[in-house]
């Protein structure tokens, strides 16, 4: 029975995103869908003096009318040093950071001037740094029906990856059908993250922060166990 999910690459996202692709045999990331502004494609909140703050990677020319992968990222290399400084000052203290750091630095100064680029490469990295085995596929490498929308888009998507049992965020609740997927032999599940909490310094723990937050506080066991931590409904 293969098990798949489906995604958007977006910037260092929370654990949900990580336990997502933890759940499933094969990952595929969407990155040839349309460019929304204000997502997570190229930000999302790390713990900066106890509060969540939003960090960014800079864009040139962002635009809906764009998929994701013709996307490019600011050629500014002061634009990336200051977004490096920033997540660096904010854990240099944090109890993993030596281990962690290297790999937001390799993520932000990926040879690419592509967004989708720089988040596939990551989110690869770092699913390999915490020992997730799943297999990982782009969608613009499929050849599939672009015309077709919601969930007619991932049914289709689905059969072409031969695909048993498919995987959504907990989003997806209002968006996606049961019944019409099993009408296709395909079981349609919702993954529920739960409650996960842990030492962040002293503060009282700030949540939904960055896969970075994570790293950066807690072992590789720890990790793992956490990756665990959900409920499909």
């Amino acid at each position: 029975m293969k098990k798949t999910a489906i995604m958007q690459p977006y910037f260092f996202p929370y654990i949900g995103y990580w336990q997502l692709i933890n759940s499933v045999d094969e990952f595929l990331v969407y990155d040839d869908v349309n460019f929304i502004k204000n997502g997570w494609i190229n930000r999302n909140n790390i713990l900066i003096n106890s509060q969540k703050h939003i960090f960014t990677m800079p864009l040139d020319g962002a635009s809906p009318f764009l998929p994701i992968n013709q996307i490019k990222c600011t050629s500014n290399m002061k634009n990336k040093e200051k977004l490096m400084k920033t997540i660096e000052l904010a854990y240099k203290k944090a109890p993993f950071f030596n281990e962690v750091i290297p790999l937001i630095y390799d993520t932000i100064f990926f040879p690419s001037d592509k967004i989708a680029d720089k988040n596939y490469y990551s989110i690869k990295r770092l699913s390999e740094y915490m020992g997730i085995k799943t297999k990982f596929r782009l969608s613009s490498t499929l050849d599939k029906n672009d015309s077709l929308k919601g969930q007619d888009k991932v049914i289709h998507v689905c059969k072409l990856l031969d695909t048993d049992i498919y995987i959504n965020a907990i989003g997806g609740l209002s968006l996606y059908n049961k019944e019409e997927f099993a009408r296709h032999n395909i079981e349609l599940y919702f993954l529920k993250t739960h409650e996960i909490k842990y030492k962040q310094y002293k503060n009282e723990f700030v949540s939904n922060l960055s896969i970075i937050d994570v790293l950066m506080f807690n072992d590789l066991e720890i990790i793992k166990n956490y990756l665990n931590e959900y409920t499909l409904i």
